[in-house]
């Protein structure tokens, strides 16, 4: 697939998904990756230097982050009650967002995303933030046919 991604967290809790995540955005060729707010207090589980290939920026805030992005990008939420990924063609100017792993994407955030993906399981539909987004980056990457 042609264009580029990036994958960002809201309100990220846990620095180890912040590494894990970033280090899945690398192997799987992000453009770059992005936190909303600012809970975890270090990163140091990133053990592929993935910030020598790809920036993580960090915003204050949605609205800052919103008037940020870039133009033509197609804003997508990770969120139960979506559409389900094995059913998702992917837009080829990308930008995935995964919420908080105590709360999710709250309504207001979700309001302003183009569109909204859920993922598909078995049991219940929790997947742990960087597992979440490391599964739709790999369907954009290997899956998704155009």
């Amino acid at each position: 697939m042609s264009g580029y991604f990036e994958i960002g967290l809201f309100y990220a809790k846990k620095e180890v998904n912040v590494g894990t995540l970033w280090r899945s955005a690398h192997q799987l060729g992000a453009a770059g990756m992005f936190i909303i707010g600012r809970r975890y207090q270090q990163q140091a589980s990133d053990i592929t230097k993935s910030k020598y290939h790809i920036p993580l920026r960090h915003y204050e805030s949605f609205d800052k982050f919103f008037s940020d992005r870039p133009e033509g990008a197609v804003l997508v939420g990770i969120e139960t009650g979506g559409i389900p990924l094995s059913h998702f063609r992917h837009p080829s100017q990308a930008i995935y967002l995964l919420g908080a792993e105590d709360y999710g994407l709250p309504e207001k955030v979700l309001r302003q995303c183009n569109l909204v993906v859920s993922l598909e399981s078995i049991g219940p539909p929790s997947y742990n933030v960087a597992v979440a987004g490391s599964i739709v980056m790999y369907h954009r990457v290997f899956l998704n046919k155009e």
